[in-house]
This record gives structure tokens, sequence and C-alpha cells, in this order.
């Protein structure tokens, strides 16, 4: 670990004041290391350097971890110094434009940004709401949820940090060229909650997930009673593919929750029988009146599909415990 000193003549004087998550990610990118690497050369754990990049500018390592960044980039060689400031200056300004997949929209209210995976999560209040067909009131505690899918981009980060095997359609273990801000697909039941352990979340029951998707007067869809195609990524928009997670501003739910209709059934933990979990919110491959959020489908835990993503929650007490580290 932090064993490739250079000669002193070469080094530049590139240093950082005070290290952020945004400057680690800067320096391992210039480094040319994968996050195990860089972790290992650091000393810490590889979650640590998720947590950090995850957290962006807002995390601010401790102390004896911004004296390891330090020395590492002490000795780093005049290219890497190099590269790191290029680096470091472009990632400040390229900071996620508004309407980008992990931005806050603009109507949403009790927004947080999750310290691990760096995903923005709207609060759903506790209380009661008009479940199912018939509108059965029910009672739920608060909890956060993601306010957009799960994304290609969300899940190579997880890959990366953790080595699991990714999705059987991306070519040489990457995701497909421009669709970073598209939802992750052909991932199973336990690929969804391997995320969801990794990024201490979990995945929602399928109570949550209609209360998120449908607010708490039960309304038919996400944005009102009135059937409208053209706020969703569902089969009557015949496009046969997903779109960015950020498509549909007119089709958010009352919590300002993304994509609950239509883009790509989302897994639920919910059981329907011994290894079949609920599916939720339909897809680009089936009818609108198929992804009404009352409704469901479900699937082995095993199966996955073009059209299978997921997304995650959090209960209010424990993404607040992990905010205040």
């Amino acid at each position: 670990m932090l064993d490739d000193v250079t000669h002193p003549s070469v080094l530049t004087s590139a240093s950082v004041l005070r290290w952020s998550g945004r400057e680690a990610r800067a320096l391992r990118e210039a480094r040319r290391m994968s996050v195990r690497e860089f972790a290992a050369h650091l000393g810490v754990s590889d979650r640590v350097v998720s947590k950090w990049e995850a957290g962006g500018p807002s995390i601010r390592p401790r102390p004896f971890n911004q004296a390891a960044l330090d020395t590492s980039l002490a000795r780093s060689s005049a290219d890497v110094k190099a590269r790191f400031a290029a680096i470091a200056q472009t990632q400040e300004a390229r900071a996620t434009p508004a309407g980008g997949p992990h931005s806050c929209p603009s109507g949403a209210r009790h927004l947080v940004r999750h310290p691990l995976d760096g995903k923005a999560m709207t609060l759903v209040d506790a209380g009661a709401y008009e479940a199912g067909r018939d509108g059965e009131t029910r009672w739920l505690p608060g909890f956060y949820v993601d306010v957009y899918p799960t994304t290609n981009a969300d899940y190579s980060r997880f890959l990366e940090s953790t080595g699991r095997r990714p999705p059987i359609h991306w070519l040489d273990g990457r995701c497909p060229p421009n669709k970073q801000d598209h939802p992750v697909v052909n991932v199973s039941h336990l690929d969804a909650e391997a995320y969801a352990r990794w990024a201490a979340k979990a995945l929602p029951s399928r109570e949550q997930w209609e209360k998120a998707a449908r607010g708490a007067s039960g309304q038919i869809f996400p944005w009102g009673n009135t059937a409208a195609p053209g706020r969703c990524n569902s089969r009557e928009s015949r496009l046969g593919a997903t779109t960015p997670v950020s498509w549909y501003d007119e089709g958010v739910s009352p919590y300002g929750v993304y994509d609950m209709c239509g883009n790509v059934w989302e897994w639920c933990a919910s059981h329907t029988d011994a290894g079949r979990r609920v599916l939720k919110g339909g897809a680009f491959t089936v009818s609108l009146t198929r992804a009404a959020p009352w409704a469901f489908h479900d699937a082995s835990v095993e199966m996955y599909g073009v059209d299978i993503g997921f997304r995650c929650v959090a209960p209010v007490t424990d993404l607040l415990a992990l905010l205040s580290i």
C-alpha cells in the first residue's frame, strides 16, 4: 500500500486542501485503478471508497484517510498528478445537471442523497393510504424511496465494488453505450437483493411500492385517475426499449417518484409463493392497464429479462443514522 514512491525531482505541486469524495474519485481515476485496487492501495475497504465516490463533494473522509490520500497524491508520478488536476477540474465543471439521473426533482419534498450509492431518495410519510383496486385503507410507517429506478450507471458502481457478474447483455462486462441513465435490466431478484444489501437499503414491499406510486389518496395512476399513455413508457409508446429514467416529468407520483408506471417491471420483497416475488409497475413491453400500481405480476427469484429492473427503499431511522455518520 502507498509504496510507489517517485523521485522528488519529478513531483509536481498538485495538492488538496481538504479531500472530498469528488477528489478521491479523481485520484483513483488518475491512477487508473479499480475501486478494489484503490482501496487496497490506501488501506481501506472498497465499501469506504464507494461511499466516498457516491457522496461526491458532500462526503469528507476522516482525518487519517485524508492523510492517506495526501500521501498517495504526493507519491504519484508527474503524469498522475497532471491527470488528477485535469480530472478534478472536469468533475467540478460537469456537476450533474438538473433533470439528470441523480438530480432531485424540483417539485418533490424531503429529499436526501443516500451516502452509499449516491441516489436521490424522497420521504414517503407515515400514515394511512388507499390500497388495491377497491381502495382499502391501510397504514405504513414512513420510509425513503429511490426517486429513480436503479440505472446502469448505479449498477456499474455496484459491480466494480463487489465483482458480481454483470447482466448477460453487457458486452465485455460493460454497460451498453448511451444507456448509463437507463434502468438496469436482466437482473434477477437475487441480483437486486445483492445490490440492496451493498447499498444498506432494501427492496420495497408491495405495499411500500404502491403507496410511493399512488400517494395516500390511492389515485389510479401516479399522475392521477385518467389513463395517459404519453406520461410513461408502456407498450402504447411503441418505443420497444427502455428510456432514460428522468424522461417522464409529467408522470411522476405524488411524492415526485419517476417511472412507477412503465419502462421496466420492478422487483419487490413480497412473496407470492415459495421462491417467487412480486413485480410492480409494468414495462415498455406491456399495456398501460397492466402497469396500474395496484396491479402486480410475479416471477421466480432467479428470473431476469429485458424489461425487469428494481429500485430500493430505506427505513427513516436507518437512513438518518447513515447520514449522521
